[in-house]
């Protein structure tokens, strides 16, 4: 737990050789890793780099991946891969290339649920059992929550990568609520000025290897809070969705496949049809 002088992270962890992994971050067996038996991935949506003469075939793909799962992953969505690739490397350099003691010169408060910065939890409860990750969240938009100072400076192009992705991934959100909308019978616009002024996160997680993955989970069964969750996934894999009941894999898909996963605030929007968009 981070409560010391010197944070605990799990890379440090995962670096000294245990054989065993710490109390803290065992899960009770309810919550330990499964192997789901479902062979089913979520939908693929192929945005067809958001040409309008394919926009009715997107829509109706689009709404009905919505209704059916509220998870599903696009391709040619016009994010340019180097930028997907560029964010990667500078993940990728921070965590393995950087120092702890660099690393931590970025460190967010441990006292403050999802604050900016370096961190290892975004709970604030000390008896929360604790994931096996590490992190860094970018506060990217309005712009006047992005303060690039705040972020590393190692490699040098870090913090101009991260406002480049924050700018693409912005507009790819946007596109993709005004094809949800539109599904729906709704004017363009309607769910993104339903949710209001557009805020964003950009958190690069790192996953270091576990001595017992059977007892720990990366990041525990929840939800987002937010409207809209675009995730770049890895050729590891992990993530899973609940679909009736059951786990289900979300297969890594390479190339450019981005997987996005509607949140609380666009599932329980008022304006829309009950029922109509659900992660159950």
């Amino acid at each position: 737990m981070e409560i010391s002088a010197e944070p605990i992270r799990v890379q440090s962890l995962a670096q000294a050789g245990l054989n065993q992994v710490p109390p803290q971050y065992i899960q009770p067996p309810q919550h330990r890793p499964n192997r789901p038996s479902s062979s089913t991935n979520i939908p693929l949506i192929n945005l067809f780099g958001l040409d309008p003469t394919r926009r009715d075939s997107v829509r109706a793909s689009i709404g009905q991946a919505c209704r059916d799962w509220g998870a599903f992953h696009v391709t040619n969505h016009g994010v340019p891969a180097s930028i997907v690739d560029a964010i990667k490397r500078a993940g990728l350099t921070f965590f393995n290339d950087s120092s702890v003691e660099d690393k931590l010169k970025y460190a967010c408060d441990p006292s403050s649920s999802a604050s900016e910065g370096y961190g290892s939890r975004m709970l604030e409860k000390d008896d929360t059992v604790l994931d096996w990750r590490d992190y860094f969240d970018h506060h990217t938009l309005p712009l006047r929550r992005r303060n690039p100072t705040r972020w590393p400076h190692f490699p040098a192009d870090y913090r101009q990568v991260v406002s480049e992705y924050s700018d693409q991934i912005a507009s790819l959100a946007r596109e993709l609520l005004g094809l949800a909308s539109e599904s729906l019978g709704l004017e363009t616009r309607r769910l993104e000025e339903a949710v209001g002024e557009f805020w964003q996160n950009i958190t690069i997680s790192y996953y270091p290897p576990c001595p017992q993955p059977e007892l720990t989970l990366g990041l525990q069964a929840h939800s987002d809070f937010g409207a809209i969750t675009l995730l770049v996934q890895d050729e590891v894999g992990g993530l899973e969705v609940l679909k009736d009941g059951e786990w289900v894999p979300v297969k890594p898909l390479g190339g450019d496949a981005i997987v996005v996963l509607l949140a609380d605030q666009t599932e329980c929007l008022r304006l829309i049809p009950i029922n109509v968009f659900s992660l159950s």
